[in-house]
């Protein structure tokens, strides 16, 4: 069968969610095509305390950043290449957006009380948990952030805290299995819905338009030799992430049109919207030699969020830390910082930066990876500079605090000489990482944003039948992590399509 009412293109973090909604109607056809393999009784996916090694795998698109002007050249982008998509293989932080994130995008039916069905519903569906109190350096650096002026909290749905810290919510049960998109959403459902049909090593080489109209798909097979096609009565939906959804839309001639013809692709629509905009939680590190075991055994290694405030007068922090009881030099050693086998880490990261990048094609043959330049720390006011050089401080202040005594060794990086402004931010250019959070290269807007490629429907502008559902969405990047809400997308577009259907 080659001909279904919706094709859905991407089984990520939304797209499966939009291939389980639209199929629970047994009178429509779905296909999803995923460009990766299936995560069904892979145990190498589903089990969250692996998920590191996921990093640079057979599993992940695995994208080297362009040169950077101030930051890390070096740094990979990790994006998933396996059914559920980044919720298969990054960890299973979740948080529900903000209701000041919603409102900050400022579009119809997307504010947080329009959402909590949503959110209340992907919870049903969901499995989520507190992680448990049980690392011991964890439970002292609660303590000890408490008496930096960061107070112990619980991270209930739906709640913003601005200064304060405490144990993750996850998506995973309490044997320690993900509750993936995939897992939660189309597993169940797999054998028991003859209406849906999912391809896997089905990598999407464009968006079939006829008349500015998406009309299917072209992929290539799992033999990596054929080019085959399935056609949509209705609807495409591009689910592919905030990388290559926007790779796809240009290799299908949506795009910026200087840039399209460069490349060779006849240009359908010009959307300078396309590829643009891209944002992303920029992340430091300060890492310490434990002066006593860390823990062998975890849910996911990465289990403590901290939150602060850098200035007066913010309705939401503008400064995160993930906290890792292992240690993380993976963009470190490289510049002589010395490592340890028995540490851990705090990961500043600037949640609300104003540094936008890109993503661009790099030939016009979809095999190539894209172009992505995130162009970290280039904001013209230093804004993201400045936040980062509070987090490394904060961090510190939190280490030298009496709860942590027993435990911090000396620190590894940036090491006790970085001290000015202009030694931490030396460190950081070259060594930061990335909480993998790319997100806007397609966003919702407004119908005078020359920059907006989707209207508050999700529906892309200038071509009918055509709908994206992913972060490449996302007006504004949300200050917490954002998996959750690439997931609520997913419902919100599930409910959009079968409301102009019905």
């Amino acid at each position: 069968m080659s001909l279904f009412d919706y094709v859905v293109v991407g089984g990520g973090s939304a797209g499966c969610v939009v291939a389980s909604r639209l199929s629970e109607d047994p009178g429509v056809s779905v296909c999803l095509l995923e460009a990766g393999p299936s995560d069904v009784g892979d145990e190498k996916i589903l089990r969250l305390s692996d998920w590191m090694f996921l990093l640079e795998s057979g599993y992940d698109w695995d994208y080297l950043v362009e040169p950077q002007e101030r930051g890390n050249s070096f740094l990979r982008h990790s994006r998933a290449r396996v059914l559920g998509g980044c919720s298969s293989h990054n960890s299973c932080i979740a948080f529900w957006p903000l209701r000041e994130d919603l409102a900050a995008w400022g579009l119809p039916g997307w504010g947080f009380d329009e959402c909590l069905p949503l959110l209340r519903r992907l919870e049903d569906t969901v499995r989520i948990r507190t992680v448990p109190p049980q690392d011991p350096c964890g439970v002292a650096l609660l303590e000890a952030a408490a008496q930096a002026g960061l107070p112990t909290v619980s991270f209930d749905a739906g709640a913003t805290v601005v200064n304060g810290a405490g144990w993750f919510r996850i998506n995973a049960s309490d044997d320690g299995i993900r509750s993936s998109s995939s897992h939660a959403y189309l597993h169940p459902v797999l054998e028991s819905r003859p209406n849906l049909t999912v391809i896997t090593d089905a990598w999407a080489s464009r968006v079939l338009l006829s008349d500015r109209r998406a009309t299917g798909v072209e992929y290539l097979a799992a033999d990596r030799v054929h080019r085959l096609t399935v056609s949509a009565r209705r609807e495409v939906i591009v689910s592919c992430g905030a990388i290559d959804t926007p790779k796809l839309l240009m290799l299908s001639g949506i795009g910026p049109a200087e840039h399209l013809r460069e490349v060779g692709v006849d240009v359908v629509v010009d959307a300078p919207g396309v590829g643009a905009n891209l944002d992303d939680h920029v992340e430091g590190l300060v890492m310490w030699d434990a002066a006593k075991p860390m823990v062998s055994e975890s849910t996911q290694w990465w289990e403590i969020g901290l939150f602060a405030a850098t200035r007066e007068g913010l309705d939401r922090p503008d400064l995160m830390m993930h906290y890792g009881s292992v240690p993380f030099d993976l963009n470190t050693v490289r510049w002589g910082y010395p490592t340890t086998e028995n540490g851990f880490c705090l990961t500043p990261n600037v949640t609300q930066g104003r540094s936008r990048g890109t993503v661009r094609l790099r030939s016009r043959d979809f095999r190539d990876k894209a172009r992505v330049d995130p162009r970290y720390f280039t904001d013209d006011e230093g804004h993201d500079e400045r936040v980062m050089l509070a987090g490394l401080r904060l961090a510190r202040t939190i280490a030298a605090q009496p709860a942590l005594a027993g435990w911090v060794g000396r620190e590894l990086a940036p090491g006790p000489s970085a001290v000015t402004d202009d030694e931490l931010l030396d460190y950081v250019h070259k060594t930061h990482n990335t909480v993998y959070h790319p997100s806007c290269t397609a966003r919702m807007g407004r119908d005078d944003d020359p920059y907006a490629v989707l209207d508050a429907q999700l529906r892309v502008r200038g071509v009918r039948g055509l709908r994206v559902a992913d972060a490449s969405a996302m007006p504004l990047l949300t200050t917490v992590n954002p998996n959750l809400t690439t997931m609520m997308i997913g419902e919100r577009c599930g409910d959009l399509i079968r409301a102009s259907t019905g």
